[in-house]
């Protein structure tokens, strides 16, 4: 098959690329960020953006699927997040229809369940999104909706969040202040269970809703990993991995710590957002038991599996993106003035 994904120079992105090729298939990538990997001469790459409708007609034109993971992260401004989440996402579903494409399928995510109140959380359970990201992931999944009614084949995957080789963003902090020797702070005991997910297990998940029978994968699927820990204990594992005796600390007034981040971020001075420190002290997982029974989903690796996976990556690549930062998965996030607290631990 040809298959084209959008947003393919990212993190997602240039997994799926490599998975997609071993198995055999033509792939084909748009993104506004050029593909600078190895594997750029055995792609189509058009450098476009997904709110140009022309670009997408010309990177769609022969496919015969589309995966759908192009989207403007939550650092990005509320007028970029707005038109690449929602209208992008209008401009994917039209242009894949008009193309002929067999199937979309679109990459959402768990934010669209906003802060819960109960867990595991369920495909059915009602949508609240927090900010600018959580409300345009919920209007996206909208627009594949109206698609299925016209009778295209729209699997929707909510991923937790995954991480695995080429991951950077939020997570380099806590690789970097592993690797330097540093305690990590977490907000409240600690003690709540918080599922992640490796980004091979999302592939393979992406990689059945394209080539599963139509009737089992027209629908929406959490995805994320089966076996999962604490907050503290997975992140120890971490930095029991490093080797510098360093420790999990724990914030157990996790009020006064969250106001401290809204106030940092109201400054510009933080680089986590609200849905990241309003739900890092709680408890977050869903049900894959709907993937399991309809897609035979079955992930081969846990929190721990993967957070080492994409430690040991960070480690062997570190002087590759040393001083780099930016607002997407495939750059550290600059850390504000947590790079000065950092001293304290």
């Amino acid at each position: 098959m040809k298959i084209v994904i959008t947003g393919g120079s990212g993190f997602l992105g240039i997994n799926l690329t490599r998975y997609l090729l071993n198995k055999g298939h033509q792939v084909g990538v748009i993104d506004i960020a050029d593909f600078d990997y190895a594997e750029r001469d055995r792609i189509d790459f058009l450098k476009g953006d997904i709110r140009d409708p022309a670009a997408l007609a010309r990177s769609f034109a022969g496919a015969d699927m589309i995966v759908h993971t192009a989207a403007a992260l939550p650092l990005y401004s509320k007028e970029d997040i707005y038109t690449t989440d929602v209208v992008g996402s209008r401009n994917v579903c039209e242009a894949a229809f008009a193309a002929g494409a067999r199937r979309m399928v679109h990459i959402s995510s768990t934010a669209v369940y906003g802060i819960p109140d109960h867990h595991p959380l369920l495909e059915t359970d009602t949508l609240h999104g927090v900010g600018p990201y959580g409300i345009a992931k919920i209007e996206a999944e909208q627009a594949c909706q109206a698609f299925r009614d016209k009778g295209m084949i729209v699997p929707i995957i909510r991923p937790k969040s995954f991480i695995g080789p080429e991951r950077l963003g939020v997570f380099a902090m806590l690789y970097d202040w592993a690797m330097t020797g540093h305690n990590w702070p977490v907000i409240g005991k600690g003690d709540n269970l918080y599922q992640y997910l490796d980004v091979e297990d999302l592939c393979e998940a992406i990689y059945l809703c394209l080539t599963l029978p139509a009737e089992q994968v027209n629908d929406t699927f959490n995805i994320g990993a089966k076996i999962f820990g604490t907050m503290k204990d997975d992140f120890q594992a971490v930095l029991d991995h490093a080797g510098k005796g360093k420790r999990v600390l724990p914030f157990q007034i996790a009020t006064l710590m969250v106001w401290t981040l809204r106030i940092l971020e109201a400054f510009k001075l933080s680089p986590l957002y609200k849905w990241v420190y309003e739900t890092a002290y709680k408890e977050s997982f869903v049900s894959i038991e709907k993937a399991e029974r309809q897609l035979g989903y079955a992930p081969k690796y846990s929190n721990k599996d993967a957070l080492l996976r994409n430690y040991d990556w960070y480690v062997a690549n570190v002087k590759k993106f040393a001083g780099a930062t930016g607002v997407s998965h495939r750059v550290p996030w600059s850390q504000g003035v947590l790079s000065v607290l950092k001293l304290l631990f």
